[in-house]
């Protein structure tokens, strides 16, 4: 492991040598390929356009086609000390850490260390929850495809070795929002009790698990799970907007919940792990590090997002486009937006990384034009997509409003997510509003028990969707991909 992060050292030198050079914010660092590709300088002039247009500090993209691949870095790291994006810049990747998660846990599921299929307590006996038997059926792959049923947006302090040990303590009180496997809801804190599994079954801190599981097998040299680490390398710093002016976001560290969100990686590093996962999970010497069978399962549906067409496998979230399968994950970390997807029948997979906090939206933009100009894909108009995928998504890209809007009386109501608060949903002149104040805004139905907000008190396109229960009554509300409990349900 130490030698994997001389070199690293290394290379930050080799890259910094030379004559200095002024640095301007829409400037172009590249790694050429060894030949040209006009659809590749076709999507670098869109990231420069959109850079612009949303005032987007910094972009790396990655691209693989066929085995060639392409990087190129866009602007600078911090506009307070400015340097060069490059392909080996390191940049958190936020909640794209999950799908390294279940990486590391399906190569102990090929040893025979980990069953994905085995309950929770198989691993960590004296695991408790409010509900008991929920805290007994809860399965790892339930963990692992946001569906143990409790709420999923909880924080925790960092403490250390001991920080997922902890955390998983103080969910003992947590009540159940759905069954085990009922409801699909995004879920940082499941992928915290997946993460104190890994760590009890190798007897490693989360962080050794992912070096030696992952990225040293990998050989990826800007592949990191501490901040102390991460920061000591060229790293794109976060930025947001504040009264009209970009400024960098302070303080910064990675997250606390590792296996939810804490990794950091270069493009370069993001790419090349794409690519194994594109394999057939042997690495260049021809030694086997995931089976092929491991490889498949990670992006075979285990469960339907209940309203949606969009799925879940384990680890990456999946969708059909023109009918072909693709596989992604997003990331979103206070100033940074991430983004990594595979097409695995069309050997494509590309990573763009940002870091500034509406960086989701060059995001959007451009992963919709390198999956039209290499492969022909897209939404189709309606397609019943939602929810959230690791960042934000606008739903006004494919989907117009019903010419006939439901009636609202079966959606109304106060939907609750303990501890984190609730949801009112109320009609008002004749159509569904959530929230109050500032932020207020109202819902549009573009198809059966799916809305979009239309602001202002979230961004217009949020996916604010209604669940029924197994005897088709409305029983939660997922906005952006979080749900609430209808309250009396």
């Amino acid at each position: 492991m130490y030698r994997r992060r001389f070199l690293g050292l290394a290379s930050v030198g080799a890259l910094g040598a030379g004559i200095p050079r002024p640095i301007r914010a829409g400037a172009v660092f590249d790694d050429p390929p060894p030949q040209a590709d006009p659809r590749f300088d076709e999507i670098g002039r869109l990231i420069e356009a959109k850079m612009a247009e949303y005032r987007t500090t910094g972009v790396a993209v990655g691209l693989s086609k066929s085995g060639a691949s392409q990087r190129r870095g866009f602007g600078i790291t911090n506009i307070d000390n400015p340097q060069p994006i490059t392909p080996d810049t390191v940049f958190p990747i936020a909640s794209i850490s999950k799908t390294v998660v279940a990486t590391a846990l399906m190569r102990l599921h090929d040893q025979g260390r980990i069953d994905v299929e085995a309950p929770v307590r198989d691993y960590l006996p004296d695991f408790a929850l409010a509900d008991a038997s929920a805290a007994r059926d809860v399965r790892v792959w339930h963990l692992m495809t946001h569906t143990p049923g409790w709420e999923g947006q909880l924080g925790t302090p960092d403490r250390g070795p001991a920080t997922l040990a902890n955390f998983i303590e103080t969910l003992r009180d947590l009540p159940q929002l759905a069954r085990p496997g009922e409801v699909w809801s995004y879920n940082n804190a499941g992928w915290g009790v997946a993460g104190r599994i890994l760590e009890v079954v190798t007897d490693r801190t989360i962080h050794q698990a992912l070096d030696e599981l992952v990225f040293d097998p990998l050989g990826l040299d800007r592949a990191f799970s501490l901040t102390g680490e991460a920061m000591t390398y060229r790293f794109a710093a976060p930025h947001s907007e504040r009264d009209g002016a970009t400024v960098v976001s302070r303080p910064f560290q990675l997250s606390a919940n590792v296996p939810a969100g804490g990794c950091a990686m270069s493009v370069e590093n993001l790419l090349r792990y794409a690519e194994f996962h594109l394999g057939e999970g042997t690495l260049a010497s021809g030694e086997r590090l995931l089976s092929r069978a491991s490889l498949e399962s990670m992006r075979t549906a285990r469960i339907r997002k209940n309203t949606s067409t969009d799925e879940m496998g384990l680890g990456w979230h999946l969708r059909s486009l023109n009918g072909v399968l693709t596989a992604q994950h997003g990331g979103t970390l206070g100033g940074h937006c991430l983004h990594v997807q595979l097409v695995p029948e069309r050997d494509l997979c590309f990573a763009i990384l940002t870091n500034h906090s509406d960086g989701w939206r060059l995001n959007e933009d451009v992963a919709t034009a390198i999956l039209d100009r290499y492969e022909g894909l897209a939404l189709a108009p309606g397609q019943l997509t939602g929810g959230n995928r690791g960042g934000n998504e606008r739903m006004t890209r494919h989907a117009e409003p019903l010419a006939t809007q439901p009636a609202s009386a079966e959606y109304v109501g106060r939907y609750v997510r303990p501890p984190v608060g609730d949801v009112e949903v109320r009609e008002e002149g004749g159509r569904l509003v959530v929230g109050a104040g500032d932020n207020r805004y109202g819902l549009v139905f573009w198809g059966p028990d799916v809305t979009y907000a239309t602001g202002p008190g979230a961004f217009a396109g949020m996916a604010v969707e209604f669940i029924r229960d197994a005897g088709g009554v409305v029983t939660w509300v997922r906005v952006n991909g979080r749900i609430a409990r209808k309250e009396g349900r």
